[in-house]
């Protein structure tokens, strides 16, 4: 069985870090085939909204597989940073919006995971943190970046210097995740936040998402300037016609993605 899955049903593409029995960590192998996954979803125009997850009921992702960092050299280490590194900011750019499905643990790497994505929906017995200077590190795959961008540089300083886990409900109430369910929901919420946003227009969806990204790290005039090239994007597609056709004709638009 893979170490990480992927399938498409109803333009949601299903993501999987599949080693539940090590609390799905994160070795070389399996970042590497996450890295070729996320590759392929970039420009796969039958995927509309990416989920991952974890396999099993423990956990997300317990980040780093520290089994196997401990038999790595330091070059070896580099190496495993360095992609942990890249597919995450990989994931955090795919043009699709993308939800964290935390089914469980999601620490160090796998909470990194979680902050590379648009969406994060968890149940009400996940743990989250940023644990790395426990083991004498820092977050190395955007943490320190991504956190205090989402909930403000004193809380996330505080949350990463202290290294400390965080429940559902503390997580929800610092602003980390979008919502906290009940285990036997939590994928039907996800499928639920993504038909919700695939009733738009595809291009659409995808250019309002790069206008949020590249607008939020510069001035407003830049701002302003991404958000009219996304816009530009956007006016000489079918989609744009056949919502206007729609709504004329009092029907629900069928969207094409063209």
């Amino acid at each position: 069985m893979a170490n990480v899955t992927f399938e498409i049903e109803n333009y949601i593409g299903y993501v999987i870090i599949n080693r539940p029995d090590v609390l799905n960590c994160l070795d070389y192998h399996t970042l590497s085939l996450l890295g070729e996954i996320v590759d392929e979803i970039r420009t796969n125009k039958d995927v509309r909204i990416v989920i991952f997850t974890g396999a099993g009921t423990k956990a997300f992702c317990a980040g780093a597989d520290l089994k196997e960092r401990k038999t790595l050299s330091e070059s070896e280490v580099r190496r495993n940073v360095n992609k942990i590194r890249t597919v995450f900011n990989d994931i955090a750019e795919l043009p699709q919006p993308t939800i964290a499905a935390i089914n469980g643990h999601a620490l160090g790497g796998g909470f990194e995971l979680l902050l590379a994505c648009d969406f994060r929906i968890a149940v009400k017995d996940a743990t989250m943190g940023l644990t790395e200077l426990k083991w004498a590190i820092i977050p190395g795959a955007g943490g320190t970046q991504r956190l205090p961008r989402l909930i403000g540089e004193a809380k996330a300083k505080e949350l990463i210097l202290t290294a400390k886990k965080v429940t559902a409900d503390d997580a929800y109430s610092h602003g980390i995740v979008t919502k906290v369910v009940e285990r036997n929901t939590l994928m039907d919420e996800c499928i639920l936040l993504a038909k919700e946003m695939m009733k738009n227009g595809p291009i659409a969806l995808q250019q309002a998402k790069y206008a949020i990204n590249y607008g939020m790290g510069v001035d407003m005039q830049t701002g302003l300037a991404i958000e009219a090239k996304a816009y530009e994007m956007t006016i000489p597609t079918k989609d744009r016609l056949e919502a206007l056709n729609a709504f004329s004709e009092k029907r629900s638009p069928v969207f094409i993605g063209q």
